[in-house]
C-alpha cells in the first residue's frame, strides 16, 4: 500500500527551568493509505506529545527533531504559515475533549463552514451546505437544527461528531484522534469506532487512533504500536500483539484489561508507577516493574529491533511469558 506517512528518528523535548525533558526519543513508523494505526500507552509516554509534534502544536517550550515526511514535505519544524497549508486539508487532529476544541461563542455551522472557505475556497453558502451533508453523514440527527446551535446545547457524543465531521470536510489523508472516547458512556463509544471505521473505509483515510484502552483498539486497528516511557517497545499487527505479546509492558497492559470472555474477581494491574522522564531509571525504563528482569536490563538499554513478519521489540528477554512470572 501507498505510505502516506514516514517518521524517522523523531524526538520531543520540553525545557524546563534548571532541565530538559524528553518526551518521545526515536521513534520511527510509518503509515499507509486507508490503514488505522493504534498508538497505545499508559498516561505520560509520550503518545500526545508526538502528534502534537507532527501537527506543529506544542506548547511554546517544546521543540521536535527527526523528521515527519508526508510525501517529500517534512511537517517537523515547518513554519506555521506553511504548515497552516496542510493541517486541516492533508492532516487533522481531533483532540480527547470537544467542548475544549469548539468556540463556544459561534454556532456549529459556522465553525464547520470556516474550515472549507479557508482550504477549499467554498462561499459561505455553499459551505454551510456541505456543513450540513457531513453533519448528516457522521450520524448527527436534525443536522440543519444541530448546525444552528451553539456547542454547549449539544451532548459530548454530539459534540464529538461535530469534531469528527470539522476533520473530514477537507477530506484529509490522515486524521489523528486522541483519546476520542474517554469522556463518553460505552454505548457511545461503540457508536464512535463503528463510525470511525465506516468513514475512513468511505474516505480511504489513514488513521492514527491514540488511546490507553486496549478495548478501543480490538476491531478496529490494523497495526498497534506500544510506547513506554517516551520510546516506542512494541510494534505489530493488532491480532499479533494481542495474542503474542513480546514485551513484559504489553503483556501487562492486556491482563489488565478487563475481559467480557475471562470474568475474574480482580484484575492483575502492573505493580508501580510510571517512569518520571525526567529521571528515567538505567537500562530498560521498565525493569523497576518487570518480572522477566535480569541484569542486562538492568545495565543496557533495549533498541527497538526486528523480529520477524513486521514485528518489533525493544526487550532482552527471549524467553515464555506467564504474567506476574517467569515461565
Amino acid at each position: 500500500m501507498k505510505e502516506v506517512l514516514k517518521v524517522e528518528d523523531m524526538s520531543v523535548t520540553f525545557e524546563l527551568h534548571q532541565s530538559e525533558v524528553h518526551a518521545v526519543r526515536d521513534m520511527n513508523f510509518s503509515l499507509a493509505e486507508g490503514e488505522t494505526l493504534a498508538v497505545v500507552g499508559e498516561s505520560g509516554s509520550g503518545k500526545s506529545q508526538a502528534f502534537l509534534a507532527i501537527m506543529g502544536l506544542l506548547a511554546k517550550n517544546g521543540r521536535a527533531g527527526g523528521r515527519a515526511m508526508m510525501g517529500d514535505i517534512n511537517l517537523i519544524g515547518m513554519e506555521p504559515r506553511r504548515l497552516d497549508l496542510h493541517r486541516g486539508k492533508d492532516i487533522a487532529m481531533i483532540f480527547q475533549d470537544p467542548m475544549t476544541s469548539l468556540n463556544p461563542t459561534l454556532k456549529v455551522r459556522t465553525q464547520l463552514a470556516e474550515v472549507l472557505v479557508k482550504h477549499r475556497g467554498f462561499d459561505k453558502q455553499k459551505a454551510t451546505m456541505a456543513a450540513v451533508e457531513m453533519l448528516e453523514r457522521v450520524g448527527i440527527p436534525e443536522p440543519v437544527k444541530r448546525a444552528n446551535a451553539y456547542p454547549h446545547e449539544l451532548s459530548g457524543g454530539m459534540r464529538q461528531r461535530v469534531m469528527i465531521a470539522m476533520a473530514l470536510l477537507c477530506q484529509p489523508k490522515i486524521l489523528i484522534a486522541d483519546e476520542p472516547t474517554t469522556a463518553l458512556d460505552v454505548t457511545v463509544q461503540a457508536q464512535m469506532l463503528d463510525l470511525f471505521k465506516t468513514l475512513t473505509e468511505d474516505f480511504g483515510t489513514s488513521l492514527v487512533l491514540i488511546t490507553h484502552d486496549l478495548g478501543v483498539v480490538a476491531g478496529v486497528a490494523d497495526r498497534m504500536m506500544v510506547m513506554y516511557g517516551g520510546r516506542a517497545v512494541e510494534k505489530g499487527g493488532v491480532d499479533d500483539l494481542f495474542y503474542d505479546p513480546r514485551h513484559p509492558y504489553t503483556l501487562g497492559l492486556l491482563h489488565s484489561t478487563p475481559h467480557i470472555a475471562h470474568r475474574t474477581a480482580r484484575l492483575d494491574p502492573i505493580q508501580g508507577l510510571p517512569p518520571s522522564l525526567e529521571h528515567l531509571p538505567r537500562g530498560c525504563s521498565f525493569n523497576p516493574r518487570c518480572a522477566f528482569a535480569f541484569d542486562r536490563c538492568l545495565a543496557e538499554r533495549p533498541p527497538l529491533t526486528e523480529t520477524g513478519n513486521g514485528r518489533e521489540k525493544a526487550c532482552f528477554y527471549e524467553g515464555p511469558m506467564a504474567y506476574g512470572k517467569v515461565a
